[in-house]
């Protein structure tokens, strides 16, 4: 069998086992906590409001002027007039409010928001970030991601670990124009849950059901630092 065919077999094989986008936002779900103002980024990120864990209050903040986002409405309960920073129609919860966008970058820029989960199209092994720019493409604007960056406590990452040519989107260093320097601190992917140390590198913390490390291992282009017996990813 030609060594192409044998690749994109493999890639097959371990994208039926990797997690799916709502697997990855499901997993990122864990990481709030109780009393947590949260800030959810276009793709991925959005799905995480549907997987909030029961039992806690958070209130989920959309940049263009909403606070306390809920669920993504079920078919025929949508309404137009409510949506986030992506165009998506929502829900609101009990409680919530509606303002103008300038409040809103006010609450970002004053670092009201405890946790930012964003897409990204890179990360660096430094926890560089870009994710609003490829070079010769159209694109409407960075929109709020520079904010976000800059001011939120925490943020992590909700991406794809590599490209549809299985090239590594987890790098020493990014090739796309950056959001943010040294501000990630997490990142779940399809493949693992990792966090980005302050002196530089991944570290890998989990890895998604029949995934190994050795795959992982040749799927991150960036500093992978991997101690010990690693977990798989548990959802439950």
């Amino acid at each position: 069998m030609p060594l192409i065919i044998r690749i994109w077999a493999l890639l097959e094989k371990i994208n039926n086992m990797a997690f799916s986008k709502e697997e990855i936002a499901q997993r990122i779900a864990k990481e709030i906590k109780d009393g947590f103002y949260v800030n959810l980024g276009i793709g991925i990120p959005t799905l995480v409001a549907n997987y909030i864990p029961k039992g806690i209050n958070v209130v989920l903040q959309s940049e263009n002027g909403l606070l306390g986002m809920g669920p993504f409405p079920f078919e025929g309960e949508e309404d137009a007039d409510l949506i986030n920073a992506g165009k998506q129609t929502i829900t609101t919860l009990p409680g919530s409010s509606i303002f103008d966008s300038a409040m809103s970058f006010g609450m970002i820029r004053a670092q009201k928001v405890d946790l930012t989960i964003l897409g990204a199209m890179e990360v660096s092994e430094h926890g560089d970030i870009a994710n609003w720019k490829i070079p010769g493409k159209m694109v409407k604007g960075m929109g709020g991601a520079m904010d976000l960056v800059a001011s939120a406590k925490n943020i992590i990452v909700a991406m794809q670990h590599v490209n549809k040519a299985g090239e590594s989107k987890l790098l020493a260093k990014c090739t796309l124009p950056l959001t943010g320097v040294n501000c990630i601190k997490k990142i779940v992917t399809e493949l693992a849950v990792l966090d980005v140390l302050p002196e530089g590198g991944f570290k890998l913390l989990e890895r998604a059901p029949g995934v190994s490390v050795e795959f992982i291992r040749q799927s991150t282009a960036g500093k992978l630092i991997v101690e010990g017996e690693i977990p798989e990813m548990k959802l439950d």
